[in-house]
């Protein structure tokens, strides 16, 4: 370590190297891709207009969302203004807004190299592996489907409905949680562990998709869930469907390829938030709603058809892995803050 230059030793103790490092590999793999199969890099979530718009002013709303409360307590509601103007100028650094636009940014670009990469899926390979999955299901569940066993436990109506939206709130929650770690935690490494972690779910995610493709259960046996009422997880289905048509109609177009079962990154990223919040000791409250969500996401996986058993329990594995990878890569381990802690104590006061 002494040998190394001092810049090297910076960027090593900086929280996001091990996120920048990540994401400027999987954003070459993905260029690199693109190049060789002649498919333009896309922007999945373009219509909601360009990234360099969107990130910014996600950040710029949760920033002011969550300043307003804290002048609030700090300072009264009859002196919020000038409370807020406080916050601003004592906590919020340079040092902090580059730190949190760090966080967002590598989140981001491990996101959308994520979705071309997944999207590329079918120039790459051919084989499908849903069988295999089906029949240890079926194994699982002593010889019965488990899309059956619950649709015949919970119905086929209030449950459809509740559990679609609660899937599809998956898809505004992981951003809004990203960047209000970021922008609402003081502890600056605190947020780049958990953009570390999440960013590493994308990679890890995508790296499962090729290490063992599938469809999903109704994607590969779509009758099964024929008699599910029309919901957002259906309607969203329907849009993947017509995307991977779309996709592979014109390549070089606006579709993207996004039907992928194994591993479930809908489990692996919201147990990943789970295990996060409860680590970095966050309001109960909010830790144990993040687990209820967590046991709710999981049925909906297979209540739905998203994902076999195996997909859940592969994301399991991705969300833990994720989250020890980046506290160790942010210098959150309890030996890691321990180990700080008695280099503190050694260090003499000066008198």
């Amino acid at each position: 370590m002494a040998s190394m230059p001092r810049w090297f030793r910076a960027f090593l103790s900086w929280p996001y190297a091990f996120a920048f490092c990540l994401s400027v590999g999987v954003g070459a793999t993905a260029i690199y891709f693109s190049q060789h199969l002649d498919v333009g890099l896309k922007d999945p979530e373009g219509f909601l207009g360009p990234a360099y718009i969107r990130l910014p002013m996600l950040g710029v709303l949760l920033f002011a969302a969550g300043l307003a409360p804290q002048a609030i307590q700090r300072y009264g509601i009859k002196h919020v203004f000038s409370g807020m103007r406080n916050i601003v100028r004592d906590e919020w650094t340079l040092k902090r807004v580059g730190y949190a636009a760090t966080g967002m940014v590598s989140f981001y670009v491990c996101y959308v190299s994520y979705r071309n990469l997944k999207s590329y899926l079918p120039e790459l390979t051919n084989t499908l592996h849903d069988r295999a999955l089906l029949q240890l299901d079926h194994v699982l569940f002593f010889g019965n489907n488990p899309a059956e066993v619950l649709h015949s436990v919970l119905g086929t109506t209030i449950a459809a409905q509740v559990l679609a939206v609660l899937y599809v709130l998956y898809l505004p929650v992981v951003p809004i949680t990203v960047a209000a770690v970021l922008v609402l935690h003081r502890d600056v490494t605190v947020g780049a562990w958990y953009a570390t972690a999440v960013s590493l779910n994308w990679v890890l995610g995508v790296v499962s998709y090729y290490s063992l493709p599938t469809l999903g259960p109704a994607f590969y046996e779509p009758q099964r869930f024929a008699d599910l009422p029309d919901n957002g997880a259906t309607q969203l289905q329907m849009s993947l469907l017509r995307g991977a048509f779309g996709y592979k109609e014109d390549p070089q177009g606006d579709k993207i390829f996004g039907i992928a079962g194994f591993a479930s990154l809908h489990v692996s990223v919201v147990f990943t938030l789970a295990l996060f919040l409860h680590y970095a000791g966050i309001a109960r409250a909010i830790r144990y709603v993040a687990w209820i969500y967590l046991a709710f996401t999981i049925t909906a996986t297979l209540y739905l058809g998203w994902h076999y058993v195996a997909d859940d329990l592969g994301g399991l594995l991705i969300g833990w892995v994720a989250v020890a990878v980046g506290a160790w890569a942010t210098g959150n381990t309890r030996w890691q803050k321990r180990r700080r802690l008695e280099a503190a104590d050694q260090v003499e006061p000066v008198s």
